[in-house]
């Protein structure tokens, strides 16, 4: 028997979403992996300018909504695969879109493939909600008014590919994010650095940068050539990383800000500053 999925079958299942729901399965599509407590601060924000007057009022929302859409079939949990941190009980679960949901937003697109599930390990999910920390951190600085936000695309859609002698090769980062206030824009690759990756693999990913940046293409398609911003767990970590890539004499430092978790949105801010290179005027 065929499982076909007919224009009837798609508005069955869409009956079951609400414009919020939707948008929960586009971010788990986006980001592969989310925990609870980050689709709380996605979709349920709290505060002054978010929709809850408080967390555990949001929490408790965003768990009855999550636990429907595993009903409906459209989410699952990722099982057997706790990530450190303070986060406990049911803010820490994490989830990926289930096989319904994955597929109802292919459908979306017209696009007939199938998606293969394959249970990260440990440290790809750990580092994969890491990044989504750092886009949650900056809608909410959005949403405070720091600034707006015209692009934000995590991997794969943030990769870049161009020649180099050796044949073609793919700049993988984690993030990239434009941001802007009304009077300039700053472009900005993001790298999540948990501390765990070995200094030559961080200097010959920060090579790939520059390597990058020697063809034009970004210049040629968006004007300037973005900010590479590494985001690291601590100030050792911070001096260290630092330290190696000034060491490295065919490396340009000043292509690199590298900063603390709890200063990223500062640094990613600071680009707005008109000393800044990586931002451009935005037009009247």
């Amino acid at each position: 028997m065929t499982d076909r999925w007919t224009p009837y079958k798609i508005e069955q299942l869409e009956a079951h979403l609400t414009a919020r729901d939707s948008e929960i399965l586009q971010s788990l599509e986006q980001f592969r992996a989310l925990s609870t407590r980050l689709i709380q601060r996605l979709h349920f924000p709290v505060g002054e300018h978010g929709l809850h007057r408080t967390e555990r009022t949001a929490t408790r929302l965003c768990n009855r909504v999550l636990l429907r859409l595993e009903a409906d079939g459209f989410i699952a949990r990722i099982e057997g695969r706790a990530v450190g941190g303070a986060t406990r009980g049911s803010a820490g679960t994490t989830w990926h879109l289930a096989a319904t949901g994955e597929r109802l937003l292919r459908a979306r697109r017209g696009d007939p493939s199938r998606r293969r599930y394959v249970t990260p390990s440990r440290s790809f999910l750990a580092h994969t909600l890491a990044v989504a920390g750092f886009a949650a951190t900056a809608r909410e600085h959005e949403a405070a008014g720091t600034f707006d936000i015209l692009e934000l695309h995590p991997e794969p859609m943030c990769w870049r590919t161009f020649q180099t002698a050796l044949g073609q090769a793919t700049l993988k980062p984690d993030l990239a994010i434009v941001i802007a206030n009304p009077d300039v824009e700053a472009h900005v690759f993001v790298e999540i650095d948990r501390g765990t990756e070995h200094l030559p693999a961080v200097i010959k990913k920060s090579r790939a940068y520059q390597q990058y940046r020697q063809t034009g293409i970004e210049q040629h398609r968006s004007g300037v050539f973005p900010a590479v911003l590494w985001v690291v767990p601590d100030a050792d970590r911070a001096r260290r990383l630092r330290n190696a890539i000034r060491r490295e004499q065919d490396l340009d430092a000043d292509l690199f800000t590298i900063t603390e978790t709890s200063s990223a949105m500062t640094a990613l801010a600071g680009f707005l500053t008109p000393s800044t290179p990586t931002r451009k005027e935005v037009s009247p």
